[in-house]
């Protein structure tokens, strides 16, 4: 009898589930997830517009838009600098990279490329959590409900709601798709404990109890007691909402797609005579691509995972943050280099060992004398610094700065995977402190941790140039929803050891108390790396007490955001960068591969596209010393959502996995032209092609 009442329960959850998908209510009703109004604005494509906020394809590329009052900026000059500041972030808008010629509003477009509609904001919730998420939902004017179709924006990174804006929103807006967007969780939302200001759905500043993008969850008692001790301090959405909202990047996706056909109902649904409107777009009637770069392409991958009702068509996604479930089934192999088995670790795994080692591998003869930028961004004293005492500390070997140096270069590539295309990039990311600020955030938001417990001595603050915490200036904060990438440092926000030595110090300038000498806080950042290993990262002894319990939450958080490599057979594109300094590949892309072989086999129509000389982050290609060594990744990327598209629409096989033989530029005051852009070959070289054979992973050099 259980069993039968079971089935019953479990079938009509099912029936329910895909009866709201195809439409089985009649109804167009609001989600019951949707919190709050929707604020809707419409955009004549003249003066303002959806894509650029009205700036066009050469305003994007100009100076930064100001504020009237930069005290008091109003919502559509945040959006406006919101939208310019997330579309150069991640695309090379400099002369002769591609911007205006392969990609940008105004390729294939025309004029500025501003693009006339409507824009949709709300809140959302899920269940099991009361921290708000951003939704949005933009349609433009040329959408035609005949031939609809609809393109997942989620954010990049921790960026807010205009996160993918000029990633997927570019080609789903220009395409007449209907884009839906979501912070995923993360976003900008700050929470300043100090004067408990905070930013509300439109990006202005509110100290009451409006709803708003986030707050920490604490008291007025808890917070003033806080500050008392700790003055000036910001919490951030992702790092300190207690959610870790990475569980449910992919019901946040599902979610903006419901949404999305929520509001296309109500705007081309068939009006009844009793007042209400009939579901006229639905998924069986919608194409639908889930699609972004980064974390919002891993979060697109993880809806498609969880996609029980059928809404989504086809996957294409760029470098996307995915952290596959570890299965020794299978091995990677490039060329005829060594075996890698020990593949698929996690994200904060690999990025606490590069906060760790980068700042000395740095150092290296071969990373020294040869990457781009490095003396700009890493001074060397700190490096030698870091070098010294990690040598100290037995975690690197050698008698000079160039051997320990090495050694450090060595542990990262040999002993975590690290691929060595990477090596010249990751100096730059670590004067960046991109991984440090990774640490930082997702050893907090996987622990479940709360701004007041400190994490390892760290916390978020503005700082002077000594270093030393000051108060946030009142312009940078009021700029804060557009300025800011979610994950600090940013916009004016550091990271900050209290525990250095002296007094609380901005990381990048702290020493640390067991070397008394600038280490860039070394301690903190072995103290993320011991929570992330489950034992002192220096002695290899088990940890106890707090670390204990810390480090334990952490690794339940890490296996709760492990993807299956379960697509749905759904015709799926993935294009990464082989000098991906950030998501390392042999641990996300091409194992993910791997594992969605294991899993689906012969069945799988997920293709892998491996592109040469390029990486994570397009916007630095506009620097000297790397604009003459990289592509954009970009570029094809919308090749990949061109390929979905036309395997979705007109039934055009999808091309075999492959690498991709990029060519340089060589100069930057050389254009990018086609021939330094090869597309992705239908039927690629033997010599090109990636495979899977006797449970390896074959890629060509």
């Amino acid at each position: 009898m259980k069993r039968i009442l079971l089935g019953i329960v479990l079938g009509a959850s099912v029936f329910a589930s895909s009866a709201w998908a195809e439409g089985y209510f009649p109804f167009n009703t609001m989600p019951r997830f949707i919190q709050g109004d929707v604020e809707q604005t419409s955009f004549d494509g003249v003066t303002d517009d959806l894509l650029t906020a009205g700036l066009g394809a050469s305003g994007l590329a100009g100076p930064a838009p100001a504020f009237d009052d930069p005290l008091a900026p109003t919502p559509a000059e945040l959006r406006r600098l919101a939208i310019y500041n997330n579309y150069r972030a991640l695309v090379d808008t400099a002369p002769g990279g591609g911007y205006g010629v392969f990609f940008g509003p105004g390729v294939d477009a025309d004029g500025e490329g501003l693009i006339a509609g409507d824009e949709y904001r709300a809140f959302m919730r899920v269940r099991g959590s009361n921290v708000p998420v951003t939704a949005m939902v933009q349609v433009p004017a040329s959408f035609d409900p005949r031939n609809a179709c609809m393109i997942t924006a989620p954010s990049s990174g921790s960026r807010g709601i205009y996160g993918a804006i000029g990633t997927a929103g570019e080609w789903g807006l220009k395409k007449g798709c209907a884009v839906v967007y979501t912070d995923k969780g993360t976003g900008t939302g700050s929470h300043n404990l100090e004067t408990n200001a905070a930013q509300q759905l439109n990006g202005t500043l509110t100290e009451s109890g409006q709803p708003v993008q986030f707050r920490a969850d604490l008291s007025d008692t808890a917070r003033a007691d806080f500050s008392a001790v700790w003055p000036d301090r910001m919490a951030f959405k992702h790092a300190h909402s207690k959610a870790n909202p990475e569980v449910r990047w992919g019901r946040h996706v599902l979610q903006s797609i419901r949404f999305g056909f929520y509001v296309l109902n109500e705007k081309f649904g068939r009006p009844l005579r009793n007042g209400k409107t009939l579901i006229t777009l639905k998924p069986r009637n919608t194409l639908v691509i889930a699609s972004s770069v980064s974390n919002g392409g891993g979060a697109s991958v993880r809806a498609a995972e969880q996609d029980w009702w059928g809404l989504i068509d086809g996957i294409a996604v760029s470098e996307p943050n995915v952290n596959p479930r570890v299965d020794r089934r299978f091995t990677i192999r490039q060329g005829d280099g060594p075996v890698i088995t020990e593949h698929s670790r996690s994200l904060l795994d690999y990025t606490t060992a590069l906060a760790v080692y980068q700042g000395c591998a740095n150092q290296a003869p071969a990373v020294r004398d040869s990457a781009p930028l490095n003396a700009v961004f890493n001074p060397p004293g700190i490096g030698e610094n870091i070098c010294h005492a990690l040598a100290n500390k037995g975690l690197v070997s050698g008698a000079t700065l160039d051997e320990r140096a090495t050694d450090a270069l060595r542990i990262l590539n040999e002993d975590f995977g690290i691929q060595p295309e990477q090596n010249l990039l990751a100096p730059v990311h670590f004067g960046l402190a991109v991984a440090q600020g990774i640490s930082m955030t997702y050893a907090n938001a996987y622990a479940r941790a709360g701004v007041e417990d400190r994490l390892c001595d760290l916390s978020l603050a503005a700082t002077d140039v000594a270093g030393a915490v000051t108060p946030l200036a009142s312009a940078t904060e009021a700029a804060l929803f557009s300025a800011s990438n979610g994950i600090p440092p940013t916009a004016g926000v550091n990271l900050v050891y209290d525990g250095a030595a002296g007094q609380p110090t901005n990381l990048a300038a702290s020493a640390s108390p067991s070397s008394s000498q600038q280490d860039y806080g070394l301690d903190a950042l072995l103290c993320l790396r011991s929570l992330a290993e489950g034992r002192d990262a220096v002695t290899g002894d088990q940890l106890d007490g707090d670390a204990e319990e810390q480090a334990r939450a952490i690794a339940k958080g890490i296996a709760r955001i492990r993807a299956s490599g379960n697509l749905r057979r759904k015709p799926a594109v993935f294009v990464t960068g082989r000098a991906d300094a950030i998501l390392p590949i042999n641990h996300t892309s091409r194992p993910y591969v791997g594992l969605n072989q294991k899993v689906e086999g012969h069945r799988s129509n997920l293709r892998y596209y491996e592109i040469l000389n390029a990486h994570h982050l397009d916007v630095l290609n506009g620097f000297p010393g790397l604009a003459d060594r990289y592509v954009p990744l970009h570029h094809y990327y919308f090749q990949a959502l061109d390929l979905v598209w036309a395997k979705l629409k007109h039934r055009q096989p999808l091309p075999p996995s492959q690498v991709v033989r990029t060519q340089p530029r060589g100069d930057i005051g050389t254009p990018l032209s086609a021939q330094n852009l090869p597309a992705i070959d239908p039927d690629p070289a033997d010599s090109d092609r990636i495979l899977f054979v006797d449970n390896q992973l074959r890629i060509p050099d």
